[in-house]
């Protein structure tokens, strides 16, 4: 019983455990397509795909992107206005593609 406390409190606090809105993803997707493609296949090689990246891995990339830790000045502006649900909603859209 002493360690059920702990473990609500800590998944309770987990970002991972809300549910991400892939349908409000899909929509702000929109602006991505340009250069990352309109189903996450980049029609350039400049630009990676996103279909099928793992969640994790594009949230930590695009809030890199949006807090500076990463720097492009393609991607900055694109990103600046996301908020963490908007981040996670977009990396939930991308990583349910293939």
């Amino acid at each position: 019983m002493k360690y059920i406390v702990p473990i609500l409190a800590m998944l309770a606090l987990s970002p991972h455990l809300h549910a991400a809105d892939i349908a409000a993803g899909k929509a702000k997707a929109v602006i991505c397509a340009a250069c990352h493609g309109t189903a996450g296949i980049s029609p350039n090689d400049l630009w990676p795909n996103l279909a099928g990246q793992k969640k994790t891995y594009l949230v930590k990339q695009i809030k890199a992107f949006r807090d500076g830790d990463r720097v492009d000045p393609m991607m900055a502006p694109m990103v600046r206005p996301l908020t963490d649900t908007d981040v996670e909603n977009l990396a939930a859209y991308y990583s349910s593609l293939k």
